[in-house]
C-alpha cells in the first residue's frame, strides 16, 4: 500500500504563499533542494490542483543548461512520475503522464493508495485540504522557512484538527527546518 504524503514549504506563520500569491521567499537552496529530491524519489504519482500544476509544469520543458545538478535531478524525478490534476477549467494537460479530473473524489484516491507500488504526493494546499479532510494523508513533510509573511494561502485547512506524531526533524544551514510527521 502506498503512502499519501503532503509536503510543502511554508512560512513560520503557516503560509505557502503570501497575500499577493508570492512564494519566492521559500525557494530552496541547493542543500534543501537535494533533500527534497531524496524525499520525492519514492513518489510515483503527484496530485495537484490547477494552480500548483501550472507552476510545476515548467519542469517538463525547463532549459536546465547551466543549472545545478539538483535541478537536473528534480526534473528527472518529476518527469518520471504520473500526475493527476483536479481542475474544472483545464481542457487538456500540457505535460506527459498527466490526466485531468474534474473533482476530487476520495474513493479513487483510496483505491490508488491500495494499488500503487510507489508513494503518492499531494502538492498544494487546495487539493491537500480535500485529502486531509477525507483522512487520506498518511505523512506530512513541512519545510519551515525563517520568515513571517503575515497572511496569504495557509498550509493547513481551517477547521481541521489533526493529531500528528513527529518522526524526524532536520535543520539546514539556511535556517530552514524540516519536520516529518505521521498522522495519528
Amino acid at each position: 500500500m502506498a503512502r499519501l504524503i503532503y509536503s510543502g514549504i511554508m512560512s513560520l506563520d503557516g503560509y505557502t504563499a503570501d497575500r499577493e500569491g508570492n512564494f519566492d521567499w521559500g525557494m530552496p537552496d541547493e542543500e534543501v533542494h537535494g533533500f527534497i529530491n531524496d524525499l520525492e524519489r519514492s513518489a510515483g504519482t503527484y496530485l495537484y490542483g490547477r494552480r500548483m500544476y501550472e507552476v510545476m509544469a515548467g519542469w517538463e520543458t525547463m532549459d536546465l543548461a547551466g543549472q545545478p545538478a539538483v535541478m537536473h535531478d528534480f526534473a528527472q524525478i518529476w518527469r518520471a512520475a504520473d500526475k493527476v490534476v483536479y481542475s474544472t477549467t483545464l481542457d487538456a494537460a500540457s505535460t506527459a503522464r498527466t490526466r485531468i479530473e474534474r473533482d476530487f473524489d476520495p474513493e479513487p484516491v483510496r483505491q490508488l493508495k491500495m494499488s500503487a507500488e510507489r508513494d503518492i504526493t499531494v502538492g498544494g494546499p487546495g487539493v491537500a485540504s480535500h485529502a486531509i479532510r477525507a483522512g487520506l494523508v498518511d505523512e506530512f513533510h513541512l519545510f519551515l522557512t525563517p520568515i513571517v509573511v503575515g497572511g496569504g494561502t495557509r498550509f493547513f485547512p481551517d477547521g481541521v484538527r489533526l493529531k500528528l506524531e513527529l518522526l524526524d526533524q532536520r535543520r539546514f544551514g539556511n535556517g530552514v527546518v524540516h519536520l516529518h510527521y505521521r498522522s495519528g
